[in-house]
């Protein structure tokens, strides 16, 4: 199974970055931990500030994978362009957050991209992105 990590803006800045909502841990560290424990699987990782970048990508593996976890990060609550280019490509997305949005701003309550992703994971830190995985991999043996 080939799956892409897509994380959107301020997300290289994981380890860094307001460490009591993110953590302490870089996503390059969190991602050799994700491949390390599925080894059978091929995970592909992406990070762009750029919202048209974020959508090149989705349009780039729609043939070749088999799903997206993406972290639209503010993108979630602002795009609608990102939102199409999930409706129209033939994969299963899952959208993940790091923190519980929901705990958060009321801004963040809502996203434009949640309709259009086959299931949400938020508020269990790095692991939402393992969970992602997970949820894609049980998604396409159902297939």
């Amino acid at each position: 199974m080939k799956i892409l990590i897509l994380n959107g803006p301020n997300l290289n800045l994981l380890g860094t970055r307001e460490k009591t909502i993110y953590g302490s841990e870089s996503f390059d560290q969190y991602f050799e931990e994700l491949v390390r424990v599925f080894p059978d699987f091929t995970l592909e990782y992406f990070q762009s500030n750029i919202e048209g970048e974020i959508i090149n990508k989705i349009h780039e593996v729609r043939f070749t994978f088999d799903g997206i976890v993406l972290n639209a990060a503010a993108y979630t609550h602002t795009s609608v362009a990102i939102r199409d280019a999930i409706s129209a490509v033939d994969i299963p997305i899952i959208e993940v957050h790091i923190s519980n949005v929901h705990q958060r701003e009321a801004f963040r309550h809502t996203s434009m991209i949640s309709a259009s992703c086959v299931g949400v994971i938020a508020g269990f830190g790095l692991d939402s992105y393992r969970l992602g995985v997970e949820a894609l991999s049980k998604i396409n043996q159902d297939k």
